[in-house]
């Protein structure tokens, strides 16, 4: 248990955020996250983190990523992080902003895909090679704090991380050789922008220009989850998100999310969630672990961890 003094650091500790130059680095202890009682916390920016010492859980939109050394997570802009659990856990960090590197200087990974992969077992090269990077960017941005030949050092170095990763993550790309899959990824970019507005595939589909009939094949081919099961699930994730991290009441998470009455939204979060929203805030912003849990887990397909290569 944490002393007064220790919560009183850690509740006065910073979330991690980029410097000057879009790109920095910290550790898990100097940051507010590293206290368990800290609830999740909604990050804008990109989070590397890469366990050096101890073990520990660390949430990432409200599932459980067991951490031990070597262990690598990527925490994308907008979902939400907690530390549940950890001894003697710590973790070096990278944060940069959204949108900070071109696309074409990280081949074959989108930097801000919103579900791209996210946790990786490294071991052997890969882990020595990932170790040095983020050693030498933590060295180069404690050392130059202005100057654009040091922004584009910075820069240059988080591209070669990011390329290192997508060489370790070569397995866990999406394959957009079928019609199925580039019809998804165009819908699921489509559902990001637009979940708090609508909820009916319709919408999607003449967004997409196929029919239903195509984008719930396509949903069905991807994730093994049909196109309506994909909407509700990102609009559950949403308010779990919205419930956990803000102070918006109830009522104004479910108007946010185009349920114009309350009652309507908590049978829509009841049945995807399976609790009630008063009831999930509560656990998810306790000391204890998350109890509630989506009604349908996703199945291997959806997780873009499962099957993993480096995965323990």
């Amino acid at each position: 248990m944490l002393t007064l003094d220790q919560r009183h650091r850690a509740a006065a500790l910073p979330l991690p955020a980029p410097l000057w130059a879009g790109v920095g680095t910290c550790a898990l202890p100097d940051t507010a996250l590293a206290d368990p009682r800290t609830p999740p916390q909604r990050l804008p920016n990109h989070l590397l983190a890469l366990t050096t010492t101890g073990h520990g859980v660390i949430e990432i939109d409200f599932t459980s990523r067991e951490c031990r050394p070597g262990t690598l997570l990527w925490v994308r802009p907008g979902q939400a992080v907690k530390v549940a659990e950890g001894t003697g856990l710590d973790a070096a960090m990278v944060c940069w902003r959204p949108g900070l590197l071109p696309p074409g200087q990280t081949a074959g990974l989108d930097t801000d895909d919103p579900v791209g992969p996210g946790r990786w077992q490294l071991t052997g090269e890969d882990e020595d090679a990932v170790i040095n990077e983020f050693a030498q960017l933590a060295v180069d941005c404690e050392r130059h704090s202005a100057g654009e030949a040091a922004a584009a050092l910075l820069r240059h170095q988080l591209a070669v991380l990011l390329l290192r990763i997508t060489l370790i993550a070569a397995d866990d790309l999406p394959d957009m050789s079928t019609v199925e899959s580039r019809t998804f990824a165009r819908f699921r970019r489509m559902l990001e922008e637009g979940h708090a507005t609508s909820r009916r595939v319709e919408d999607y589909a003449a967004q997409v220009g196929c029919s239903v009939r195509t984008l719930t094949r396509a949903s069905l081919a991807v994730t093994g989850r049909t196109a309506k099961q994909v909407v509700d699930d990102r609009v559950a994730l949403e308010a779990r998100r919205l419930l956990a991290c803000t102070p918006l009441s109830v009522a104004e998470v479910g108007r946010r999310l185009g349920f114009a009455e309350p009652t309507n939204f908590g049978r829509f979060f009841h049945r995807e969630v399976g609790a009630s929203p008063g009831v999930f805030r509560t656990n998810a912003t306790s000391d204890g672990r998350h109890v509630p849990v989506p009604r349908v887990p996703p199945d291997d397909r959806r997780d873009p961890l499962a099957g993993a290569r480096h995965t323990a």
